[in-house]
């Protein structure tokens, strides 16, 4: 009993020993201590105890070393793939975690026996081995699952479908989006099938195939190879993602490319962005990351790390396409396309931020809201480029017949497509592209731009309408022109920009080009018939020469004449504003030619000769009146 006793009291000694001393020369330290403490603790004694206690262990370690080393060596050397026989990948995973739980329970021993060490270094060695041959084995699984998915609409939609994707050989792609699968045949690559929602999630690997790379990523990740592992399961799933954009019709094209190509070929590039983008960010890359959570469940940092190494360059590519449209030429036919381009982005903010939420992926997260933000100054850019392009556009010869000019209609039907995405442009007018202004506010930084662009149009429009000779017909292109300006404006989102103030000032303004035109018109045949009135005789012309009624009439026929067959050839291309015209023109003429004729035929001068000066009866001259302002048969002033 003393003598068990005894035992006790030494073990507890030498625990205490081995505990406590790091190295040999500490362990003696303390056996020294206990020595001179009691004899019962004599350094022999204790040293004996504890040196055949390592020994014991030492020659325990190597020996289940030597077991495990048999045990994985026939797999690591295997021919044949480990996971074509379950009882053989069982019994090759459950010798790993043998190994790595005593690599584990040893490392703290290593330090203070050098066998330990030897032992655990051998150990470390053939652990590498073992996870050289798990990668193999992960890969082959990639692989293998890789040749079929499955397409699962998560809300039970009863379309799920299989492996139903790229039957089709046309290579028409009209359809909106496409979704992907692996084909067979890789000689050709086959066109995507439309798709008309994005409720649906890529089974990329069968569900038996992801638990078992979970066991290998879970063993892999423990002894310390996640790094390995996580780029071994990247490589295989890049490959897949690249070969899925491709099928969506994206080519891998350079900064430098994309600038240079042609605009219409870049229209359709663009086209072809947008369904691939939106087909990437909503279908494959959650697809990828719902795989990658799967096979690295319980391991989120490699599960992050795989993700990103796996969809990196599809989303590089993604982006770079959109910031080398963003970075390229302001011409304003690119407005449309780029206001696509970013109305594109804006929408699938949500999903960058969904896909791309871990630390790892931060950069690309970021990226996508740099580009976004330059292709909202691009459209500004381009709207500037707008603005010049009013301004440079030179005055040269005068539009015919006073009818509408090219810049007129280039603007304003620019301006009416352009207010078609009025949101947008609110959005990116504000200081804050964030902030999405109230369609209801009063005033934002478009509507000032849209009334700056229109001022600089008039302003344009009156240099050019100083070319024309003639003061009246200066007036009808400013009429013509302002009437079809104020007509694209009412009733469309420009209107609601410009307001209900503008629409009425700028009708007034037409009103007096319409005053203008009448002062500066038919003054002199006016003045013919209007001259002295009663009298026989008038100071008409000028030189101080009196006229007789004679003489008036044959005035008077050649100044009509004269001015039918100049404004004859005019053109209003607004019809209501035609007639409104015409309508004065026979209130100020007919009764004053009615009264003159009446004059000139109760003219003592004349007496019972007078028909055979009258040329034009009231009649006459209200049908040359109506003939007037029709272009001389065909009117430049068509509306479009």
């Amino acid at each position: 009993m003393e003598e068990n006793g005894e035992e006790k009291l030494i073990a507890v000694a030498r625990h205490i020993a081995k505990t406590l001393g790091h190295n040999e020369s500490m362990a003696d330290d303390i056996l020294q201590i206990f020595s001179n403490f009691d004899g019962r603790f004599s350094r022999e004694k204790l040293s004996d105890k504890i040196g055949g206690d390592d020994m014991r262990a030492c020659a325990s370690l190597e020996q289940t070393l030597e077991s495990l080393e048999r045990q994985i060596s026939q797999y690591v050397v295997a021919d044949h793939p480990i996971w074509s026989d379950s009882a053989d990948s069982s019994a090759f995973l459950d010798s790993v975690d043998e190994l790595i739980a005593m690599i584990r329970d040893w490392t703290h021993m290593a330090t203070a026996d050098k066998t330990i060490s030897a032992c655990l270094v051998r150990a470390e060695d053939f652990m590498q081995q073992a996870m050289f041959r798990l990668e193999e084995e992960f890969r082959l699984l990639m692989e293998r699952g890789c040749e079929a998915f499955e397409i699962v609409r998560p809300y039970g939609n009863a379309e799920s479908t299989g492996n139903t994707f790229f039957d089709s050989d046309d290579d028409d792609d009209d359809g909106e989006e496409a979704v992907i699968t692996n084909g067979e045949d890789h000689s050709q690559i086959p066109v995507a099938q439309p798709l008309t929602d994005y409720d649906i999630v890529i089974d990329a690997l069968p569900s038996g195939t992801i638990n078992d790379l979970h066991e290998i990523a879970k063993r892999m990740v423990a002894a310390g190879f996640g790094k390995e592992c996580s780029h071994v399961y990247s490589s295989c799933r890049r490959e897949f993602l690249e070969e899925s954009m491709s099928r969506l019709g994206i080519q891998k094209l350079s900064i430098d490319e994309v600038q240079k190509m042609p605009w219409q070929d870049l229209e359709d590039e663009i086209d072809k962005w947008i369904k691939a983008a939106n087909v990437a960010l909503r279908i494959l890359f959650p697809s990828e990351r719902r795989l990658c959570d799967r096979v690295y469940f319980g391991f989120s940092s490699a599960a992050d790390l795989s993700f990103m190494e796996v969809c990196r360059g599809s989303t590089i590519q993604i982006l770079n396409f959109a910031d080398a449209v963003a970075i390229g030429s302001r011409s304003p036919e690119r407005l449309f396309k780029i206001l696509d381009l970013f109305e594109t982005l804006r929408e699938l903010m949500p999903e960058f931020e969904s896909n791309f939420s871990d630390q790892y992926c931060l950069v690309l997260r970021n990226d996508a809201v740099a580009i976004w933000k330059r292709l909202g100054e691009a459209i500004r850019g381009i709207f500037m480029e707008l603005e010049n392009l009013i301004r440079r556009d030179p005055a040269k010869a005068p539009v015919p017949r006073g009818g509408l000019h090219p810049i007129t209609r280039y603007v304003m039907n620019y301006l009416r497509a352009a207010c078609r995405s009025r949101q947008t442009l609110e959005q990116v007018f504000e200081e804050n592209v964030n902030v999405v202004p109230s369609k209801d506010s009063a005033s934002s930084s478009l509507s000032v731009q849209m009334a700056w662009i229109m001022e600089l149009l008039e302003s344009n429009l009156e240099v050019k309408s100083k070319i024309y000779g003639d003061p009246a017909l200066c007036n009808i292109f400013m009429m013509n022109n302002g009437r079809y300006i104020v007509q694209k404006v009412k009733d469309t989102e420009l209107g609601s920009l410009l307001g209900d103030d503008w629409i009425r000032k700028h009708n007034a303004k037409i009103k007096q080009f319409h005053m203008n035109y009448q002062r500066s018109s038919w003054n002199k045949a006016l003045g013919v018939l209007k001259s002295d009135n009663g009298s026989t005789t008038s100071n008409v012309g000028g030189g101080g020469k009196s006229l007789s009624m004679k003489d008036k009439i044959r005035l008077f026929n050649s100044y009509f004449e004269e001015t039918c067959k100049t404004q004859s050839q005019w053109v209003i291309f607004d019809e209501q504003q035609r007639n409104e015209l015409r309508n004065y023109l026979a209130n100020l003429l007919l009764p004053a030619y009615g009264n003159f004729i009446k004059r000139f035929q109760n003219s003592p001068e004349v007496g019972k000769h007078a028909e055979k000066y009258i040329k034009y009866s009231v009649e006459d001259i209200d049908v040359q009146i109506n003939e007037l302002f029709q272009g001389g048969g065909g009117s430049d002033g068509s509306r479009k």
